[in-house]
């Protein structure tokens, strides 16, 4: 389905899958949906509910990783991990490569840890593997990309931990190292429906062609003009080649717009008509022209929080509730100039956003803690609350845990829990 925005797409995959279900052609365990992001595959099953008036826990719907994440559970000792390993986030994963660059004797500051972060993880979205990589980010720090992506992969492993980019691609190395695991999923799954397709990235792509069955019964939804996330690995070459890669493909067009006034599709057609290679669709509605588009060239942010503000106040004085006001911007350093301004003149206004809750200070530490209680391989998680809160232990205990830990080859707790039996810290 080619959908562009607004067309409800959403809806229709939905209801297609809902139809599946009630008209017999499937049970709920046996369709896979997946989309990118946490809220999208939780509106579509409530939506499903909504319809079919049961409860879909356990269902197969969720994003890719979380669903790549749900196969690798099964058999990660496949791919060397242990049934309970850990799914590292952002900061941990960037924690883990600065001790790799360490190790190589590479200066971090010239090579830091977030750029080999986004050489590994492109590699990754490709479903590349350390022995099998492309030419983008091998000359990383003087040629080493290879040999650090593969010291990071190891120490993972020995972490008994997994990354986001993993949660994919090892699931591609499961269904290469043991073929019968790859086809089960592929007889398991009778139907396989697909958001945003748009957006999905070589391992992605090669991923589902491993699951979807030989009666091809797929069916992908996405838009060609709203693929916007090439700078982190999408692919969008993956809808264009979509009528080749499979068989009898039917190309159902959603084009009527249920949220936007008739000037802004105008405008928008118009300004995406001028992109090349485009697989062609022009949105339209029959609500009202609405207000026009307006345009408004300013110097500087003080300037363009100013006339903002003065907007907002002449709105007001109309009796628009502010509540009913939104400003969005790129960025969210961008809000410091308006909220300026607003604090300037004395008008009240909302934040939204900002720090997210599993990114907050105590939260990251409870859940380092929680790790600790459900692996002892989690070195990570150790090294986070080893002195949280403030228990005087020093860098010179830190470092003879650590090196102790290398010397018997064991995880920093294991090697804890054996000097504490020495009475190493009396």
């Amino acid at each position: 389905m080619l959908a562009g925005a607004g067309t409800g797409k959403t809806r229709v995959l939905t209801t297609k899958l809902s139809k599946i279900i009630r008209e017999n052609y499937a049970n709920p365990y046996e369709i896979l949906t997946v989309t990118f992001t946490n809220k999208a595959a939780s509106e579509m099953k409530n939506r499903v509910e909504s319809i079919l008036r049961i409860n879909t826990a356990g269902w197969w719907i969720g994003t890719f990783h979380s669903m790549g994440a749900r196969i690798l559970r099964k058999n990660p000792e496949i791919v060397g991990l242990k049934k309970q390993f850990t799914i590292i986030d952002t900061d941990d994963q960037l924690k883990l490569l600065k001790q790799v660059l360490s190790f190589h004797n590479i200066d971090d500051k010239r090579w830091p840890a977030k750029n080999l972060s986004y050489v590994i993880q492109r590699w990754k979205d490709k479903g590349l593997n350390p022995d099998n990589i492309d030419q983008h980010g091998s000359d990383f720090a003087n040629n080493k990309g290879a040999i650090l992506y593969e010291t990071y992969q190891k120490r993972l492993k020995t972490l008994n931990a997994a990354d986001y980019g993993d949660l994919l691609l090892q699931n591609l190395n499961m269904f290469h190292i043991q073929p019968d695991i790859k086809n089960y999923y592929k007889n398991k799954f009778k139907f396989v429906l697909v958001d945003e397709y748009q957006d999905t990235n070589l391992c992605q792509y090669q991923w589902l062609q491993n699951i979807v069955n030989k009666n091809q019964n797929i069916c992908v939804v996405g838009d060609d003009d709203q693929s916007i996330y090439s700078w982190r690995g999408a692919e969008v070459k993956n809808i264009f080649k979509f009528e080749k890669e499979y068989d009898k493909v039917k190309v159902i067009k959603l084009e009527k717009n249920y949220r936007s006034k008739a000037n802004i599709l105008n405008a928008a057609n118009f300004l995406i008509s001028n992109n090349k290679n485009r697989m062609g669709k022009d949105l339209w509605t029959d609500d009202e022209a609405g207000e026009k588009i307006e345009i408004i060239n300013v110097n500087n942010n003080e300037e363009e929080a100013t006339y903002i503000s003065d907007k907002v106040e002449e709105l007001t004085s109309s009796g628009v509730l502010l509540e009913n006001i939104a400003i969005l911007v790129r960025a969210s350093y961008q809000t410091r100039a308006f909220e300026d301004r607003f604090i300037k003149i004395g008008m009240p206004y909302k934040i939204i956003g900002g720090t997210k809750f599993y990114e907050r200070l105590e939260i990251r530490d409870a859940l380092a803690f929680l790790r600790i209680v459900a692996s002892d391989y989690d070195d990570l998680a150790f090294e986070r609350i080893i002195n949280v809160p403030k228990k005087g232990i020093g860098e010179k205990t830190i470092r003879s845990i650590e090196v102790f830990r290398r010397e018997k080859d064991l995880s920093l707790i294991q090697a804890t829990k054996e000097l504490v039996k020495i009475n190493y810290f009396s």
